[in-house]
């Protein structure tokens, strides 16, 4: 796969605790060089980083990150905030603890909610596939397909794990259009990335690929 068409499925992310806006406004240069898809940031830098792109970069976030047991009310406050601030595409942590008590109907209503405030924009609902077992990351495809939302993702990249392979393949076998999928957490190489979009994804979310793509640039 050529290098630019890699970096056009990239969600370049940035999330550590003790992120600086002198990182952030590194990260918003790399993703306008190298045309990634969006990049992925905390919610109190997105106002400032969409200021500073423009519209040369789409803005992603997280809601409810990264436990997921944030109140539906708060999920909708914190993406509508966003929003207004300037993102174009919101990744939203599903409440792990319905799934685990089988409250299926609750977590179809959040992420309808969450995509209400959404306004348009793009919602990806991370449901943390390391935490599950297969026939709930199953349910998972068959809520998030019924929700209206526009991506089912593996990870926060925060937990036990991140993407998988199998977990991919699963996503791919158990959405349909116009679902997509992203996978997120622990992609580490180049062979990595372009097996994860073979399988099925149609975002990654990884700190990485720019990374070693940079590095390559300039030896």
């Amino acid at each position: 796969m050529e290098k630019n068409e890699l970096l056009s499925k990239v969600d370049h992310t940035l999330l550590a605790v003790h992120t600086t806006w002198k990182e952030i406004k590194a990260l918003c240069d790399d993703g306008m060089r190298f045309g990634v898809a969006s990049i992925c940031i905390p919610g109190a830098f997105v106002k400032q980083a969409a200021e500073y792109v423009g519209k040369k970069l789409p803005i992603c976030t997280v809601i409810g990150f990264p436990n997921g047991y944030s109140t539906t009310g708060a999920k909708c406050f914190e993406t509508s905030e966003a929003v207004r601030n300037g993102a174009d595409e919101i990744d939203m942590v599903i409440n792990i603890g319905w799934l685990k008590d089988q409250k299926y109907d609750d977590i179809l209503h959040e992420i309808q909610e969450v995509k209400k405030a959404c306004n348009g924009k793009l919602l990806k609902v991370i449901i943390e596939t390391c935490l599950l077992t297969k026939e709930e990351k199953i349910k998972m495809c068959e809520i998030v397909c019924a929700s209206g939302a526009d991506y089912i993702k593996t990870s926060t990249g925060f937990s036990t794990g991140g993407a998988t392979f199998d977990d991919v393949a699963l996503f791919a076998a158990h959405v349909s259009p116009p679902v997509k999928i992203k996978a997120a957490g622990g992609i580490a190489s180049l062979g990595d990335a372009e097996k994860f979009i073979a399988l099925g994804a149609s975002r990654l979310g990884t700190s990485r690929v720019v990374k070693i793509i940079k590095q390559d640039s300039q030896s």
